[in-house]
């Protein structure tokens, strides 16, 4: 469907005046003069993104607090998202608890706490509150988790906590769900991992309740109904490997991270395939497979990549819902500040089916499924983008610190999308701009020796580099952009289409035009 553009709100008149040392304005030939008139610079403020990715990544008081691996529960007219507090300092993991926010029109989020910490996990890592899901059973909430278990040689285990509320407090069993040394010819001690959960009555009336989970490998069983228990299957009275508790076959280029989903119609009854999103290979893609039963032998029918390796992540977790008539991706990257693989945040997409039961592509994003993108052009109508690329699966080329941005760098007009939110360096100035590719999600128009480029705020330290001051423009139309860092230097077009910043002394070249799409 073919895209209407609307001109932003901005002043587009002012006086005909100049900044003085700037250059000299043409002669007045009525009057006979060639005496130069100063510029006076207007602040203007520019229409601002108020819904983007990520959806969390705050706490009670709005400051920066990181979390990965998303896990949604859809109750009744509110959503919870669970993640894992990412903490480290460094390129490690270091989660000690698992928090939760709530919302009731995917949109506006509420920071609701921690609702289990690791410490209070007898069998578990204090610092190891990895890839959980939540279920609702009854009236009780049950957390699924894994960690490092000192009861299982050190391995990795699937544990459960339950709880009264979705907000928690969560209380551990006090001990394992399954042990990482129950599922033996293990090819890692990590094998144990990334549980999730689907609930559904059969055709016939039986109540399944599946619990999946694995990485490298691929684990199924059935769950009691006390939610706490593997199901016994074959009656013995014990439970056993690969009977009980099974080995699938696992999809195509299988990582880790498996998440069960499937349709439901307007009543709520399932039908169709069972979907498995996952991670694939490293850095980590996500893709899906869908198969029609868990009885017997199961055939993966595979399906395509959903999602490229993050810009500012290496790994990734997906979690699909269905929400007020809609289906949403819930995906991690480390696109806020000093994000990274170990400092995650949650994102949003929203995703429908083809008629065939296929997933198209979903775009990371940084305007999300309610943010506004802009298209920022010069004062010929040429429009800004940054060079095409293909974020690379080595570890070595992250971050990215110096992409080229400019006039026709790329034909993709998704390289020319930008999201435009408040200042960085001071959210209370209205005048203040930061600006962010929004199919590189995390990477933003940045200051560097005089030029500009698009990087990632990777160690935190370009806030200011990052953040501009609107100024009506200098040619008396649209927007110019002033360096904060370097006041009386603005964003300017250079005649090769590289955006470097001059004094504005071409008051055309320093000249833009905004326009959302």
């Amino acid at each position: 469907m073919q895209k209407k553009y609307l001109r932003s709100i901005i002043a587009l008149t002012m006086a005909a005046t100049m900044l003085g040392g700037c250059g000299s304005s043409e002669p007045d030939n009525s009057n006979d003069s060639n005496e130069e008139e100063e510029l006076k610079l207007e602040d203007i403020v520019v229409e601002k993104s108020q819904y983007s990715n990520p959806v969390a990544g705050f706490d009670a008081d709005g400051k920066v607090t990181y979390g990965g691996d998303p896990a949604a529960l859809v109750d009744g007219d509110t959503v919870y998202l669970y993640t894992g507090h990412d903490t480290a300092a460094t390129e490690q993991y270091v989660i000690p608890e698992y928090q939760c926010y709530s919302t009731k029109d995917m949109i506006n989020w509420t920071y609701e706490g921690v609702v289990l910490t690791m410490k209070d996990v007898t069998w578990a890592d204090n610092n190891s509150a990895w890839a959980s899901q939540v279920a609702k059973y009854g009236d009780k909430y049950y957390l699924y988790f894994c960690s490092w278990d000192s009861t299982s040689e050190g391995k990795q285990s699937i544990g459960v906590a339950v709880s009264d509320s979705p907000t928690g407090p969560f209380k551990d069993i006090g001990e394992p769900l399954v042990r990482g040394t129950f599922t033996t010819e293990e090819s890692s001690g990590w094998n144990d991992i990334d549980p999730t959960i689907w609930i559904e009555t059969d055709d016939q009336g039986v109540e399944h309740r599946y619990l999946m989970w694995g990485n490298g490998k691929l684990f199924i069983c059935e769950l009691n109904e006390d939610m706490i228990s593997v199901k016994d299957t074959t009656g013995d009275g014990k439970i056993v490997y690969r009977e009980d508790v099974r080995e699938l076959r696992a999809p195509e280029s299988f990582t880790e991270a498996p998440w069960l989903y499937r349709r439901r119609d307007e009543n709520g009854k399932c039908y169709g395939p069972y979907y498995v999103f996952y991670a694939q290979g490293w850095r980590e893609r996500m893709s899906y497979a869908r198969t029609d039963s868990f009885d017997g032998l199961v055939f993966w029918e595979p399906g395509d990549i959903l999602m490229n390796p993050s810009v500012t992540s290496n790994t990734n977790h997906p979690s699909v819902i269905d929400f007020k008539g809609k289906t949403y991706f819930i995906y991690h990257n480390g696109s806020v500040d000093g994000g990274s693989g170990f400092r995650r945040v949650a994102c949003i997409e929203e995703i429908t089916f083809n008629d065939d039961g296929t997933i198209d592509y979903i775009q990371e994003s940084a305007a999300g499924i309610a943010g506004t993108v802009s298209v920022i052009k010069n004062n010929d109508g040429d429009a800004i983008s940054h060079v095409k690329f293909i974020n690379s699966s080595a570890d070595n080329a992250y971050p990215y610190m110096n992409v080229e941005v400019g006039i026709g760098k790329s034909e993709d007009e998704l390289d020319a999308e930008w999201v435009i939110v408040q200042g960085k360096a001071d959210k209370s100035n209205e005048n203040y701009v930061s600006i962010i590719s929004n199919n590189k999600a995390g990477l933003y128009l940045t200051e560097s020796d005089g030029k500009i480029v698009l990087a990632q705020n990777a160690n935190g330290k370009l806030t200011e580099q990052q953040t501009f001051k609107t100024l009506k423009g200098l040619n008396g139309e649209g927007v110019t952009f002033e360096s904060i860092v370097t006041p009386g230097q603005y964003i300017t077009c250079g005649e090769d289409g590289s955006l470097t910043l001059t004094d504005g002394s071409d008051r055309d070249a320093c000249s833009f035009v905004i326009e959302t799409k």
